[in-house]
């Protein structure tokens, strides 16, 4: 688990108020092809969220993903409400380094777009496509579940993939191999105790040798120069919850909705930080909360209005997905993620 993730994991100050005033409960964060076109969704800093909140003018263009913000944006209720100060209650908690998470999260917004592939990297792969990545993808939601790993090993093992597929030429057989590999690597890099490559072996049916590993574990991190941190959706996810003041159901339900996303090559047109705020406006929208608040607007830095279109993106991507794709669903219909996969999710926004 990163330090970002540790973070951001904590309880969140409850406090019962007027319906259009936040609700805050508390909960601990655990371990826990219609195309569709991408819609670019404009980043603002924090410095433009307090001018917003104080009807302000001012224009920024944060990076070459994002668009400039228009002064004039309508007057809803991410701008009316009172900013939280979320690591305040945390100020004297050292393993919550309350005094330059924030500067944390700035770095990683700048860097999720140098970690991030290009969406059309699978058109430089003759010999497999985004169904077999997908496939590949649910089986080691499996593996991953089925090992008890910690949802950042998840979303590196992702990662690793997506930018290895990016750079070299993989072949129908040797893809589990890549998947397997990364699996291992993200282990490595985040869990205590990483799966042993005798267990490895054996989760592939011995379709691959201890050799076979450790030859595609040195090839990846060649290709890769090495560079395996990255600023994942989920350490994003963490951070937005905690400025959601989100109760248990409200992250099962996030949760959900952001391991969905990493199956999809349609979504890879979206950055992690914009994937995690559209999980967190979908799960706020499913337990009646105002999907969007003066707390999230400061922390998350998008507007509601640039994060409904990447939501309702989302969820069409997963009302098309295939039934046999259910790893996910299968995951979260347990009594331990809340059966929250059996709440119905309905895009009326």
């Amino acid at each position: 688990m990163t330090n970002a993730t540790r973070v951001a994991e904590n309880n969140i100050k409850a406090d019962d108020t007027h319906p259009l005033v936040e609700k805050k409960s508390t909960t601990i964060v655990h371990n826990e092809i219609i195309q569709i076109q991408p819609v670019p969704a404009r980043v603002i800093s924090n410095d433009t969220a307090v001018d917003l909140l104080n009807n302000q003018p001012h224009v920024s263009r944060q990076n070459s993903f994002a668009s400039s913000v228009a002064s004039t944006t309508a007057w809803t209720y991410q701008h009316a409400g009172r900013v939280d100060d979320i690591d305040q209650r945390d100020s004297d908690d050292p393993l919550c380094a309350t005094g330059y998470v924030q500067d944390m999260y700035h770095h990683f917004r700048h860097k999720e777009l140098q970690t991030s592939v290009r969406p059309v990297f699978m058109e430089s792969q003759p010999y497999i496509n985004e169904r077999m990545r997908a496939i590949l993808i649910d089986w080691l939601v499996e593996v991953h579940l089925k090992f008890k790993l910690v949802p950042e090993t998840l979303y590196l093992t992702v990662n690793i993939i997506d930018r290895f597929l990016e750079k070299q030429e993989v072949s129908r057989q040797k893809l589990q191999l890549v998947g397997v590999t990364a699996l291992l690597l993200a282990s490595k890099y985040e869990e205590i105790y990483p799966p042993e490559l005798r267990d490895l072996v054996y989760i592939c049916d011995r379709a691959y040798t201890r050799n076979d590993i450790l030859e595609m574990e040195e090839l990846i991190l060649r290709v890769l120069q090495y560079q395996i941190t990255i600023p994942s959706a989920h350490a994003f996810l963490v951070r937005f919850l905690k400025a959601a003041h989100a109760d248990k159901k409200m992250v099962q339900i996030s949760c959900y909705i952001l391991d969905g996303t990493l199956q999809s090559y349609n979504l890879l047109h979206y950055l992690p930080s914009q994937l995690a705020a559209a999980a967190v406006y979908v799960a706020r929208k499913c337990v009646g909360r105002n999907p969007w608040s003066p707390t999230l607007l400061r922390y998350a830095g998008y507007l509601e209005e640039d994060i409904v279109p990447i939501a309702r993106a989302v969820l069409a991507d997963k009302a098309i997905t295939s039934s046999e794709l259910n790893a996910v669903h299968k995951k979260y219909s347990s009594s331990k993620y809340g059966q929250v996969a059996e709440i119905p999710i309905t895009c009326d926004f």
